[in-house]
């Protein structure tokens, strides 16, 4: 780490208090889909919804971001991490009325979301020269670990006490874990200037591809984050301890696969990924949505298993428009400033797909809502056939 880190900086703790919080957030995201459907009743509208209020903070941090533009990078990690624990304090102690369960899902989003950019920020000006890629390499090692040996707690309990139903311990828990992070936080000193390009929205028309990109990407990833767990929850009856070990098994996929990935960009190109990442969508979609026709429920589950980490892996792909912006900015700032708005537009797209999700799921059937996300798939892979590439263009 000495190696990575500029001496002087208060970078052990920013990964303390990062392993603690990712602890947290295994905890919490180990039980919270099985909560939603077991504890609070939800429906699969009601998912919709409450997917919606989790998205809508990242189209609002543009707006956070503006309004606090003086604070440090330092002190907007704090600030996040105390939302965060508001939030999830408050979904350890309410009763589980939706309205309540959605409100303390927001907070605990917005202060994620406030969080979220600035562990990159701190990780890059802690790190020496030359050392930057390194450094947001190790963090996101730190986060996986955290979130890891959360989701193996989920699983090892539920493995023991599963009729118990002990969703408000592991929120109690995840809250003390994320307590512990906030009191380490304030061990972070410095003034760090937060990436001035998260504060705007910035757009050139030779950038249009990559903002059409980020549309449907946003879209078809939105599905599956939202609705793969869900169905496996509400249609094939999986318990917390099965969907956190399944959390568990992708995780250390995407950990073993995304330098495969990002290999693979660099050798064939970022095209040819784009394209073909989304095809193999398809399959997965149609496996997901028709199973239960073809197979019997319990092979059909196991299927759908298979093809969710699979599309975990899948996903990975998405690096490919980020090298593709690389490829065509005339700065690093640019670069950046793109990147951040792309992510605005892909949130834009998510809260409208969570809310048609859900009504598409409740209306029309799993079935169409898989198709939709293969659909768009579909779209994506002919949008980015359309791409000249600086291969194309030797």
């Amino acid at each position: 780490m000495n190696a990575i880190f500029q001496k002087g900086t208060r970078y052990k703790a920013l990964f303390v208090s990062l392993l603690l919080s990712a602890i947290g957030y295994g905890l919490y995201k180990g039980v919270i889909d099985n909560y939603l459907a077991e504890v609070a009743q939800m429906t699969e509208m009601d998912r919709g919804i409450a997917e919606f209020f989790r998205e809508l903070p990242g189209l609002l941090l543009v707006v956070v971001l503006a309004v606090l533009y003086n604070f440090s990078a330092e002190k907007m990690y704090k600030l996040g991490m105390c939302v965060m624990v508001i939030g999830m304090t408050m979904q350890a102690l309410i009763s589980p009325t939706k309205a309540l369960v959605i409100l303390a899902i927001f907070i605990y989003s917005m202060g994620e979301h406030i969080q979220l950019g600035m562990r990159n920020t701190l990780s890059l000006e802690y790190s020496r020269s030359g050392s930057g890629g390194r450094a947001l390499g190790f963090q996101n090692a730190v986060y996986q670990i955290g979130n890891l040996a959360g989701y193996l707690a989920v699983i090892a309990v539920f493995a023991l006490v599963a009729a118990a139903k002990p969703f408000k311990h592991f929120f109690i828990a995840a809250a003390v874990f994320m307590a512990a992070a906030t009191v380490v936080s304030f061990r972070l000193s410095g003034n760090s200037a937060t990436d001035p390009s998260r504060r705007r929205f910035y757009f050139r028309k030779k950038f249009r591809k990559y903002y059409m990109l980020e549309v449907f990407y946003g879209a078809r990833k939105q599905v599956f984050f939202t609705f793969g767990p869900y169905v496996l929850v509400l249609f094939y009856g999986a318990d917390a301890g099965v969907i956190s070990l399944l959390f568990a098994v992708s995780a250390v996929a995407c950990f073993i696969f995304s330098p495969l990935v990002g290999k693979l960009i660099d050798r064939v190109g970022y095209k040819p990924v784009m394209i073909a990442d989304t095809l193999i969508l398809v399959i997965v979609c149609f496996f997901y949505g028709f199973a239960h026709h073809i197979f019997p429920m319990r092979t059909a589950f196991i299927i759908c298993c298979v093809n969710y980490v699979l599309d975990s892996v899948i996903s990975l792909a998405s690096m490919a428009s980020n090298v593709y912006v690389q490829d065509i900015s005339d700065s690093q700032e640019e670069m950046k400033a793109t990147i951040s708005t792309g992510i605005s537009v892909n949130h834009l797209i998510t809260v409208l797909i969570a809310l048609l999700g859900g009504w598409v799921w409740k209306v029309l059937g799993i079935e169409t809502l898989f198709m939709l996300s293969a659909f768009l798939g579909l779209c994506n892979s002919a949008y980015a056939a359309t791409i000249r590439t600086s291969r194309d263009r030797s």
